[in-house]
């Protein structure tokens, strides 16, 4: 079976070498070495100055919500993973959806301000399949009417627009580093701060918020990230650019196999370093992907309807929550991952793309 993706992993010796340090030390948790060895080695490749692991990704929005106070309606995205959403449910919040952009199917800024009431505290948009939101347009709206602005940067892990890390802006970016993802650590995530003070208070909530023994000074949960995650980050970040290599040149199999079908894809920016995170189809009509896939789950190959449903017509959403969104509905019908990782071969690619152009050529007959 070809699955959609597949886990990165090193070999056992050199787990075994992190996992060695953990059993001398004892300490498996409670940020120990490990966890702050991969921070600073996170700063450090990806740029930045403020950055707080957890244990997931979905915790990484919550916290960012909780820890920024932010309150009421959040403007979002429809076209994500289901996290997005329930994260600001869960933080008690209201998701106002506004449709997305049909070049990238990130977040359409241009909707943004009619979707403000004196309600709205935020704006938590996705950078999709890791292509970037409009991020100038939606600071400029945040900027103008005093919103915080968060970004699921899960796909987006070493992306760069104009040279610049796309996880600098908003006033929080968040990471997943799940085992799908091209940097892992098994299980986890991170957070980025523009303010190191909300960086502290994250780095507080994260541990039940509280330092020392007895000293309660916030609210708190649990979202550390242990040593045994922490050793599965250190040995997969060394390999991170040979893992984005093989995707690009992976996904170059598929552009050319692919040319000619009139399949959509998305559109990048300029001056946009891409990190191959997914390679996203999207077809004519419904029915065409609907047989397109089930062709290749018929072949043992297993492509992903990623993303469906669109968020906004998710069945325990509020009625008056359920905001029409078109241009997200529709191509949450028509899309398709492909398969993307490392090991991948061209003869796969090449057998994958045979079978979609042999299901389109009988559509057309």
């Amino acid at each position: 079976m070809i699955h959609v993706t597949k886990t990165t992993l090193p070999t056992l010796n050199e787990y075994t070498h992190y996992l060695e340090r953990v059993w001398s030390s004892g300490q498996i948790t409670n940020n120990g070495s490990l966890c702050r060895e991969l921070t600073e080695h996170l700063k450090t490749y990806l740029e930045l100055k403020n950055l707080e692991l957890v244990s997931n990704g979905t915790l990484a929005i919550q916290l960012a919500i909780k820890a920024l106070a932010i309150k009421g309606e959040v403007i979002t995205t429809p076209y994500s993973y289901v996290a997005t959403t329930s994260s600001i449910l869960w933080e008690g919040c209201e998701p106002i959806f506004v449709d997305i952009n049909n070049h990238n199917f990130c977040i359409n800024p241009d909707l943004i301000e009619a979707a403000i009431t004196e309600k709205t505290s935020a704006i938590l948009a996705t950078h999709v399949y890791g292509y970037p939101c409009d991020v100038i347009k939606i600071q400029q709206i945040a900027d103008k009417y005093q919103l915080k602005v968060i970004y699921d940067a899960a796909h987006a892990f070493g992306v760069r627009v104009a040279g610049k890390s796309i996880l600098q802006y908003g006033d929080c970016s968040t990471l997943s580093f799940h085992a799908t993802k091209l940097f892992h650590t098994a299980e986890g995530g991170a957070i980025i701060c523009k303010d190191a003070d909300v960086t502290k208070r994250i780095f507080l909530m994260k541990k039940f918020g509280h330092i020392g023994e007895d000293d309660y000074l916030d609210i708190g949960i649990n979202a550390k990230m242990s040593e045994l995650h922490a050793a599965m980050g250190l040995c997969i970040l060394p390999k991170v650019n040979d893992i984005i290599a093989y995707r690009k040149e992976c996904s170059g199999w598929y552009d050319t196999q692919l040319e000619g079908c009139f399949l959509q894809r998305p559109i990048a920016p300029a001056d946009f370093t891409y990190n191959y995170a997914y390679y996203p189809v999207i077809f004519p009509t419904h029915e065409i992907m609907m047989r397109v896939r089930q062709t290749l789950l018929d072949n043992g190959i297993g492509p992903r309807r990623y993303f469906h449903p669109s968020l906004n017509t998710l069945p325990f959403l509020k009625t008056e929550l359920k905001r029409a969104c078109p241009i997200s509905e529709d191509i949450a019908l028509r899309v398709l991952c492909l398969p993307l990782y490392v090991g991948l071969s061209k003869v796969d690619v090449k057998v994958i793309c045979d079978l979609i152009k042999r299901t389109l050529r009988s559509e057309s007959e």
